[in-house]
């Protein structure tokens, strides 16, 4: 908080795209709930399934797009790994 003096930094392109992702999951539930009743008149166990809903929401899109990234980043290491080894088994022959 020091480092930004209370302001919320630019979410990242990833980030966003999370969350985009809890719109859905979210208008679901607002909609089972009753679409046109205020927050305010949610009761504790609403606003709690609420929060359960858009976090796991952000949560598994977020987990989604790390392994997606960490899979690219592991083939692009095998390949290099593997074009380092075949540059070996060449100079040897």
């Amino acid at each position: 908080m020091n480092k930004t003096e209370g302001q919320m930094i630019d979410p990242s392109d990833m980030e966003i795209a999370a969350m985009q992702s809890c719109l859905a999951p979210l208008g679901e539930y607002v909609g089972s709930i009753g679409m046109q009743r205020p927050l305010a008149d949610y009761s504790r166990q609403e606003v709690l399934t609420l929060i359960d809903v858009v976090v796991s929401a952000y949560q598994d899109r977020m987990l989604e797009e790390h392994e997606r990234m960490a899979a690219k980043d592991r083939a692009f290491l095998e390949q290099r790994i593997a074009t380092q080894a075949a540059g070996r088994q060449q100079g040897r022959v």
